[in-house]
């Protein structure tokens, strides 16, 4: 996905010829469309970074081609700015349950259009580098790890685990590279309450380390300190 392009759906020219000349002096690309089966032809071949979308359209309102987008996987992500001459309530209330990330009502200045796509295209990019991120640190090296589905691969292959090895495979992997001692691991697997020292921790890591095989090697001992996830490059 493109964050530079923003798609316009809006049956009205004149507003549409508005927005488009607003954005582009702003830096962005952006393509119009007067209706939705043009617009889902052109998402068909690249998707926009941002959707401008008119309520009030020929065909398919823009209530339902929202539907639709949410609906789709490969456009369920994608920010959608509701744009209408209906200022009620309750038609921002809907938009906005169906999936709308903003909503604004005709007149509206450009000044704010563009303050408003700006806004909304940070934040699909902050969520987007927030997702890459927990990509990351589920996945790594021979090593993959599935929170939806509580399962743990290595080398494609299932291992089964515990709940507590998996919380402190889990809590290893999000903290890549930096030393956490045997006392932090034991507070945030097994809580203030258990007193049961930290040579549980130890049992538990050399457990682990049997279970990943291989995928075992990432997990370094830091002599009289605790553990570290390192993956050699």
């Amino acid at each position: 996905m493109s964050s530079k392009w923003i798609y316009i759906v809006e049956d009205d020219k004149s507003i549409r010829e508005m927005e488009q000349y607003a954005l582009e002096n702003s830096g962005f690309q952006v393509k119009g469309f007067d209706d939705g089966k043009s617009f889902f032809k052109e998402c068909e071949e690249t998707l926009p970074g941002l959707i401008i979308l008119d309520i009030m359209l020929p065909g398919e309102d823009g209530m339902s081609i929202l539907k639709l987008l949410r609906a789709a996987p490969r456009t369920a992500g994608i920010p959608v700015m509701m744009v209408t001459a209906k200022d009620s309530e309750l038609d921002k209330v809907k938009g906005l349950d169906l999936g709308a990330d903003d909503y604004m009502a005709k007149p509206f200045g450009v000044l704010e259009l563009v303050s408003r796509s700006r806004a909304l295209l940070r934040r699909a990019e902050r969520i987007g580098r927030e997702e890459q991120e927990r990509e990351a640190a589920t996945k790594c090296g021979t090593i993959e790890m599935s929170d939806d589905r509580h399962q743990v691969l290595v080398d494609g292959q299932k291992v089964e685990l515990t709940y507590k090895e998996y919380e402190l495979l889990k809590i290893l992997l999000e903290n890549q590279g930096m030393v956490l001692s045997r006392e932090k691991l034991l507070d945030r697997v097994w809580g203030y309450q258990f007193d049961g020292g930290t040579r549980t921790v130890d049992v538990h890591i050399k457990t682990l380390r049997q279970k990943l095989g291989s995928g075992g090697a990432y997990i370094k001992t830091v002599r009289g300190v605790g553990y570290r996830w390192e993956v050699q490059a």
